[in-house]
This record gives C-alpha cells, structure tokens and sequence, in this order.
C-alpha cells in the first residue's frame, strides 16, 4: 500500500471515529435535556423501546434489509380539543443487508469500475447510528386508542461503503402512520413507515436507500 492510501486510510477511521463520538455526544446531551424538563412537567413526558424490521421498495438494482432499535422520548407540546402535538426523539440503532443485483448500476466511466462491480455484488452488512428528531400530531379515539402521523429527519453515521452511498455521514427521512392504545400508563405502538436515507450530496454517491418497515413499540407515561 503506497504511503499516501495509507494515511488517507487512516484519516478516514479517525473521522469516522469523531463523528460517532460527537453523534453520541449530542445523545446524551439531549437525554440529559430530557430529564431536566422532565423534573418541571413530568406529565408531558412518556419514555419508550421499539423494535422494527423494513426491506427496499421492489426494483431490479439492489436489495436492502434491516432491522432496528429506537429509545423513544417522547414530549407534549400542546393539546387541544381533538388533537395532540408531540415532539420526539429518536436515538436509532439500524442493522443492514444490502447487495447490489444490477451490476451495470456501476458505470465504466467510474474509477475502477469492474473492482467496484466484483466487490459491490457481494452481500454486504451495515451498521447505522442515527438520531431521529421527529414531530407528531395524534388524533385520541376514544379513552384508549388513538392514531397519528410522524415525521422525522436526523443525521446519522454508517460504516459501510456501497454503490449507492459512501460511508460515514449522511440524514434519513421518515414519515410514519401509527396506532396506539393506552393502558394505565403504559402505551403500545403499531407503527408503518416509509424511510429515505441518502448523504445529501456530500459525497460521490448518493443514490441512497428507500425501505417500508414496520416496527412495534411500548412507552411509559410519566
């Protein structure tokens, strides 16, 4: 390995490794916000686990698989008559599948073109860090039930090079439809969504990921 990828190896890790460090940084900067305001209005607060499983849109390039795991904080904004308006937050860890099917998604024009075919054909694992910042409106049915709409975008690091995207920072998008039911003071959560995870342009590729997953959930009220 000539001196020059040697260090530019190198500096790659170490930039990795500040990112990942600073997106944990703000984590618990955000849980300890958390807990601060939840000392002033504890009954505006709920905290909660969930688990989901999504794959790619069905198309002729790539397949895409994953599974995550998301600490939910949740805070009540304000609430009217029909209505409720959430803000919420979203530390997610995100397990990944991915392999490219179409090898002519890598043009001959790209450097190294065929390398990148061979490698890019393999099945590959991924791991994402992201923190979700999201904003919820909910609609109460009843005592019990309820549904609403989420939104969210957040940045997020991942480790894995592909043909649709460069490793290290990038942002996911997503917009979820939902059903809840409240016992005591424990919630549970059905959540259906849609995600689009791309860097924005800040580097080369950018093609990006669009999955629809599913994901369950229970919160406490506080």
């Amino acid at each position: 390995m000539k001196a020059g990828s040697f260090f530019c190896a190198i500096f790659k890790e170490f930039k990795c490794l500040f990112m990942i460090r600073k997106l944990l940084f703000v984590i618990m900067f955000l849980l300890c916000a958390f807990v601060a305001f939840a000392q002033v209005k504890k009954e505006n607060f709920a905290i909660g686990f969930n688990y989901g499983i999504g794959s790619e849109f069905p198309n002729r390039n790539y397949t895409f698989a994953n599974q995550f795991y998301k600490l939910q904080l949740y805070y009540r904004l304000k609430e009217t008559k029909h209505f409720q308006f959430e803000i919420l937050i979203q530390p997610e860890v995100n397990f990944a599948t991915h392999q490219l099917l179409n090898l002519y998604f890598v043009k001959p024009e790209t450097p190294d073109y065929i390398h990148k075919r061979e490698e890019y054909t393999k099945l590959k694992d991924i791991h994402e860090y992201v923190l979700n910042l999201g904003f919820l409106i909910r609609k109460p049915i009843g005592k019990i039930f309820s549904v609403y709409a989420l939104g969210s975008i957040g940045p997020m690091i991942t480790d894995t090079e592909t043909e649709r995207m460069t490793n290290g920072f990038a942002f996911a998008d997503v917009f979820a439809l939902g059903i809840s039911a409240q016992v005591n003071q424990f919630r549970f959560d059905v959540r259906p969504s849609v995600r689009h995870v791309s860097n924005a342009g800040l580097n080369s590729e950018n093609a990006g990921y669009n999955t629809k997953n599913i994901e369950i959930g229970i919160s406490y009220c506080l």
